[in-house]
């Protein structure tokens, strides 16, 4: 969920140098919220406090030279207010695994995916925004199909719910696909994407069904291989 974004948005644009320092304070931005997320949920116990001090000061050092490269890049900034504000609030009254807490983390993580594309000098915003959208959809399902065979398994509406979203993201990218079908822009929802979504509709309400469910190592070897397909089909898009 840090990866995939960033790289769907570094390769949208074409690489550049600024995507170092720009990937360096993504990855330690984020240890800086998972560890201030820790600190407020042991309800701001000493012994938390010192990964938040130096993952949250090398966060800034690192945010401050990407800026040194390209100030407009602050423009990006107030986007990451409310999904990050409701992500700590969660935290703090240990709410953190849930819905909306999750919810919340992927569309935080899919706006990285536009922050990319514009450090890497990137000017067509429609494929940008389509590509965030693609990241944060597959990402959002992502949530209830885990929960459904961990936390949530056995709970037969919920596995529904599941299903019934990556369905509701099958009709939009198709519809994606139809509209801009004939027409002269270049490019749009290919329908490798929606493809990769019906797969991805089919294991939501599969996998929950099992008699032995899937351990959590194999959960998330089937996820890396889905973020791959769900990247590279939205590349070629």
């Amino acid at each position: 969920m840090l990866a995939s974004p960033l790289l769907v948005g570094v390769l949208a644009s074409g690489p550049a140098w600024i995507h170092l320092p720009l990937a360096a304070f993504w990855f330690v931005g984020y240890f800086a919220f998972f560890a201030t997320g820790l600190w407020l949920k042991s309800s701001r116990r000493a012994r938390y406090l010192p990964p938040v001090r130096v993952h949250g000061l090398t966060a800034a050092a690192l945010g401050a030279a990407v800026l040194a490269l390209d100030g407009t890049l602050a423009l990006w900034i107030p986007v990451f207010v409310v999904p990050l504000g409701i992500g700590l609030w969660s935290s703090a009254r240990r709410t953190d695994r849930s819905l909306v807490s999750g919810l919340s983390t992927t569309v935080g993580s899919a706006l990285m995916t536009v922050v990319a594309y514009d450090a890497g000098g990137g000017q067509d915003w429609l494929r940008a925004g389509v590509l965030a959208a693609v990241q944060a959809a597959y990402f959002a399902g992502t949530v209830f199909y885990v929960k459904s065979l961990i936390r949530e398994r056995g709970n037969q509406a919920f596995a529904r719910a599941g299903v019934a979203f990556h369905a509701a993201c099958v009709v939009l990218a198709a519809g994606a696909v139809l509209m801009f079908e004939g027409r002269p822009h270049p490019w749009g929802v290919s329908w490798w994407v929606v493809s990769v979504f019906v797969a991805l509709t089919l294991r939501a309400g599969w996998v929950p069904r099992l008699a032995t469910p899937p351990t959590p190592a194999r959960i998330g070897v089937g996820e890396i291989a889905s973020t791959t397909a769900v990247a590279v089909s939205s590349l070629l898009a």
